[in-house]
């Protein structure tokens, strides 16, 4: 864990206070696969902690750099049971899990999760929860997301357990979905039509500091009860956001014209339409920043100092977050949260199709291009570099997915370079990744779990197989029709995989060989 970005977790005040017989002390981090518990669990790993996961899926955890160095539980939070089996012999909990785009009754959700969590930490005897919740002033009419949030702290405050509630506003960090919606707004839009909502006040929080406070959070004197404010050193309307990430990233000043007509929902299709943000997550980040979001008072101050240099300014903030998005560094990205409604099966093995109908569309195409050079271009697939066939068709079932609600094309992928099990690119999901070995007859395997809107199930496989004369390349098209809608949706589409599929094929292996020869010469 040694190249991490401050805060490590070795800062001496940030470092395990011991338990009384000289041990180390044992934290349990829900929700440690999302875009803050991902870089929460390796700096307290730094810190001395001994760490536990709750995850949902046991093999997404492992994928992540510190997913051999924790204990895994694999269950979900509402989950009482697998809740109670991962607090045992726990000293501090860390509760970074919310229902941002958790579709019809995520209040519920978040509640009876809470609830799980607070009954299982009392019995358990846990010395500390530490809950991430959402700025908010007093007395306002709150969103439903940012009310439920808020919700979810009372909860836990009422455990019986000693509590403290970090309630942050706009995260900017790399990967952060608020850092990707001011990002692409200003990028695309040289004149914003914006709502009334850009000239209000928001104090924004860089994630560096947002790790501190959290880690800082665990050696909180025990008497300590309460939810208390944290924020960056600016107070700035979004307008000015977002003329300041373009003066960082040396784009022209926008202009942005406040329309009194935009309404929350009206506001969040329009960030859906210019983002790769999509609806479900864009709404209720457009909703929290109806309401003034600024720090009531310093009382964090009292109980955690803040970091060496002092809180990290929004500027500064978005250069570092700028500058891992072109190293290709970004450690989490609000990209790989899971998409509500998705298909979270994976792929059945071969005999279990029997009985069931299910379409497939098989491609083989060998080529001399080594094995090493055809994986590098199937890991790299999407995002940025594309879908190595007709660009336009995939950017029209992007958008037609995007219309209908969906994560469409443009969600992009975390990493130019690299695949980890659960990372998402673009409306596909990664379900597995077996790297090529010298003495592996099977290759290497990436499969991808579609989650676009479809009526029925489906994945690709892409392959690379060593043979005789360099690279056998495979590629798989599965798809599980769901009633007679799906079926009509295969037929409907069938004519265009001849040249989709079969144009993917030739391009990835001809991308291959261009690669080699370029490494030879």
């Amino acid at each position: 864990m040694s190249d991490l970005t401050a805060p490590t977790g070795r800062e001496r005040e940030l470092r395990a206070a011991p338990r009384d017989d000289g041990t180390a002390p044992r934290a349990l981090v829900l929700g440690a696969t999302g875009y803050i518990g991902g870089r929460l669990t390796p700096r307290l790993l730094n810190a001395g902690y001994r760490v536990r996961v709750l995850a949902r899926d046991a093999a997404r955890a492992r994928s992540f750099a510190w997913g051999d160095d924790v204990e895994i539980v694999e269950g979900e939070a509402q989950n009482a049971d697998a809740v109670t089996r991962a607090m045992h012999d726990v000293d501090v909990v860390y509760y970074l899990v919310h229902s941002m785009g958790g579709g019809k009754d995520f209040d519920a959700r978040d509640a009876e999760a809470a609830h799980a969590v607070a009954d299982a930490a009392a019995a358990s005897g846990v010395r500390r929860i530490v809950y991430l919740g959402g700025l908010h002033p007093d007395g306002a009419e709150l969103s439903p997301h940012l009310r439920s949030r808020v919700q979810v702290g009372e909860i836990l405050l009422a455990s019986g357990v000693p509590t403290l509630v970090l309630q942050a506003g706009v995260v900017i960090g790399s990967g952060s979905a608020s850092f990707e919606m001011i990002r692409h707004l200003t990028e695309v839009l040289p004149y914003m039509p914006a709502p009334r909502w850009v000239r209000n006040r928001i104090q924004p929080i860089a994630i560096r500091d947002v790790l501190h406070y959290l880690l800082g959070a665990a050696r909180v004197d025990a008497t300590v009860n309460a939810a208390v404010d944290i924020g960056g050193p600016d107070v700035l309307r979004y307008g000015q956001m977002m003329n300041g990430y373009a003066l960082e990233a040396g784009l022209p000043q926008r202009a942005i014209a406040a329309l009194p007509v935009l309404t929350p929902r009206l506001a969040s299709l329009w960030v859906n339409l210019v983002t790769p943000v999509p609806r479900a997550i864009a709404r209720p980040l457009v909703e929290s920043l109806q309401n003034e979001c600024v720090m009531k008072n310093r009382a964090i101050d009292d109980l955690i100092p803040g970091p060496e240099g002092g809180l990290m300014p929004y500027r500064r903030a978005v250069s570092l977050a700028l500058g891992r998005v072109d190293a290709d560094g970004v450690e989490t990205s609000w990209q790989d949260a899971e998409v509500s409604g998705a298909p979270s099966d994976p792929l059945p093995s071969d005999p279990d199709w029997a009985g069931r109908t299910v379409f497939t569309d098989e491609r083989t195409v060998h080529t001399s291009a080594p094995v090493a050079e055809v994986w590098r271009v199937i890991v790299g697939i999407g995002g940025q570099n594309g879908w190595y066939s007709s660009r336009f068709l995939w950017a029209l079932r992007g958008i037609m997915d995007r219309v209908i609600g969906g994560v469409g094309l443009r969600r992009g992928r975390r990493s130019r370079t690299r695949v980890r099990p659960g990372d998402a690119v673009d409306f596909w999901r990664v379900e597995a990744v077996r790297e090529p070995t010298a003495d592996a007859e099977a290759g290497g395997l990436l499969r991808l779990r579609a989650e676009m809107r479809v009526p029925g199930a489906a994945w690709l496989e892409l392959r690379a197989v060593p043979d005789a004369t360099g690279t056998r390349y495979e590629q798989r098209a599965v798809f599980f029709p769901r009633g007679l809608t799906g079926r009509l949706y295969w037929l409907a589409v069938l004519p265009f995989h001849g040249f989709i599929f079969a144009g993917m094929a030739a391009r990835i292996t001809a991308a291959a060989e261009s690669g080699a020869a370029g490494s030879a010469g």
